[in-house]
């Protein structure tokens, strides 16, 4: 998992956010994450979101949906404190997170973004970045759970390539799954995922699908993705409307109503 802050700067988002004076380091966490009336803007006024209320259980598999605009990764954002609420509170275990130091927070997310973040280092190095411990077997076990052990290994020097910044020498499904098997070796209980599969040929998608599959297993994942035939195992999927959550259940449930979210189903399996 790539630190926050370094996610802040290849997005050239400026962190704003100081850890309060009396804050602590997190404890390791189970991974209950809970919106409780959150209302944020990004200081213009305007509403991002609106009142955003719902709780996730420790292990559960959760889409969110909605158009371009809703509100979908500034939920992301505020999980990970790149901003705060104005109004309401985020928690983990039940703890608002601004009790947290940041870093300490973050140390036990992993992130899986549609536009990789990658390193001019070695894939090695790319796979351990966040745990310089980890042994080969680590790493390369890692990259197995992710599909990604039989490309690397076809590189000219394996594990020890080195890739281009923002890994510019592999294709956007290789920088995916070198991605996923960081956030595998990472093991944090915690899993986002902002449109991870994005863009992606068939074969690609696939590959990815299946090492998502294995990363998410155990572990409390939210992904925000507008491929929704990808998300029928979720445990929950919220729905998103001009900031505010308008539905939510199972995604058989919400298909075999006269949902919003039916209506983006359609157009997703027929895109």
């Amino acid at each position: 998992m790539a630190s926050a802050d370094r996610i802040s700067e290849v997005l050239d988002i400026e962190p704003e956010i100081r850890d309060r004076a009396d804050a602590i380091d997190a404890p390791p966490l189970t991974g209950a994450i809970a919106f409780d009336g959150v209302s944020f803007d990004y200081g213009d006024g305007k509403d991002v979101l609106r009142d955003v209320s719902f709780e996730i259980a420790p292990g559960q598999r959760v889409a969110l949906v909605g158009a371009s605009g809703t509100g979908k990764s500034t939920i992301v954002s505020l999980i990970l404190r790149l901003y705060e609420p104005r109004q309401g509170a985020v928690l983990i275990d039940g703890v608002n997170i601004q009790r947290y130091r940041r870093e300490s927070l973050r140390h036990q997310i992993g992130l899986v973004l549609q536009e990789s973040i990658l390193f001019g280092a070695t894939i090695r190095e790319n796979i351990a970045y966040g745990r310089p411990d980890a042994s080969t077997e680590d790493i390369v076990a890692a990259a197995r759970a992710a599909n990604a052990d039989e490309f690397i290994r076809e590189l000219p020097d394996g594990y020890d390539t080195v890739i281009g910044e923002r890994g510019a020498t592999l294709s956007g499904g290789q920088r995916q799954r070198i991605a996923i098997a960081r956030a595998v070796i990472r093991n944090a209980p915690v899993l986002l995922l902002d449109e991870p599969m994005t863009g992606l040929d068939v074969e690609s998608e696939t590959k990815v699908r299946e090492a998502l599959d294995r990363l998410v297993a155990g572990h409390t994942s939210l992904m925000i993705t507008h491929d929704l035939p990808s998300i029928a195992d979720a445990d929950l999927v919220l729905v998103l409307e001009d900031g505010r959550i308008v539905e939510r259940g199972t995604h058989a449930g919400l298909v075999a109503e006269s949902s919003r979210y039916r209506t983006l189903y359609e157009l997703s399996a027929a895109s």
